[in-house]
């Protein structure tokens, strides 16, 4: 029979990761719970949006804002850490407490909101043209689609596939199994400072530049892995080449029509009548950020 303590202890990290991810995969964020309770991301938003209506006050000079922003940041990721730390401490000290850990995890990763988003576009453009890709793209981009044609809405779907992939999946892991809980909970907090307050905007310019810098060196190696897995997974899928781009011109015969069938993949070849598929635009598709447009397609199909 298992002692108190086995109990307790439950898969090592490794394994802890690959549930959470799967449980994630296949059930995402339970909508009921967080009808309930709100979101641990919710909550950190709350706690940034407080501190920059308390400590970044428009009459205060920038250098005093700056000073702000860098206690600010670290502050809450310090608190975040410590919180994962805590967690983690209680949880290894009641049986099957580890579950909640996976819970926790697969909460602060990603990977299945993200698919879903991104499969709506292609979705909309495929059932609904080019008003419903504008739509469904609004969820997953910045900027305002109205303007957009079928070709900049899947651009749009796509290059907010390949940067929330770093943000929402491969840097998470990669913290949590670094770090574990503190890492992935610090993390998820300075990612969410740095959506929130991270701008050049003249409020943000001052208090969110720490906010900023931290993130980007946080994403450093994260963001690296990710461009790397794009290309790997560019590599499997029918008719894509992470090098060549998977543009029609370039894709190899008789290897099957998935990604051709594709509705991200339809709006691309759906370019504007200006844009050349001249031999110098195909030279062009081998240099890095276009091979990472084009990897990423494949990735989200």
């Amino acid at each position: 029979m298992l002692s108190h303590s086995a109990l307790a202890a439950g898969p090592g990290p490794y394994l802890l990761l690959l549930l959470a991810l799967a449980l994630d995969a296949y059930i995402g964020d339970p909508p009921v719970l967080y009808r309930v309770v709100p979101h641990p991301v919710a909550l950190m938003g709350r706690a940034v949006g407080w501190c920059d209506a308390k400590l970044n006050r428009g009459d205060r000079s920038d250098g005093t804002r700056r000073v702000r922003g860098v206690l600010a940041a670290l502050a809450l990721v310090g608190l975040a850490a410590a919180l994962g730390w805590a967690i983690h401490w209680a949880v290894g000290r009641i049986p099957f407490g580890w579950l909640a850990e996976v819970v926790v995890v697969m909460t602060l990763i990603a990977q299945r909101s993200l698919f879903v988003h991104v499969r709506a576009v292609a979705r909309a453009l495929e059932e609904e043209g080019l008003a419903g890709g504008r739509e469904a793209v609004r969820h997953v981009v910045g900027r305002n689609p109205e303007h957009l044609d079928a070709y900049g809405v899947a651009r749009g779907a796509i290059e907010s596939c390949a940067e929330n992939l770093s943000d929402g999946v491969i840097a998470p892991v990669f913290w949590y199994l670094l770090l574990g809980l503190p890492g992935l909970l610090g993390y998820k907090m300075l990612n969410t400072l740095d959506s929130m307050v991270g701008h050049l905007s003249p409020r943000h310019r001052a208090f969110g530049w720490a906010a900023a810098r931290l993130d980007t060196a946080a994403n450093y190696v994260p963001a690296r892995l990710s461009a790397l897995i794009i290309a790997f997974a560019a590599r499997h899928p029918p008719r894509a080449h992470p090098v060549r781009g998977g543009l029609p011109g370039q894709l190899r015969p008789g290897r099957g029509d998935c990604g051709r069938r594709h509705p991200l993949a339809r709006a691309r070849r759906q370019r504007p009548p200006e844009i050349s598929h001249s031999r110098s635009r195909s030279r062009q598709s081998s240099r890095p950020s276009a091979m990472a447009s084009s990897a990423a397609s494949t990735w989200c199909s």
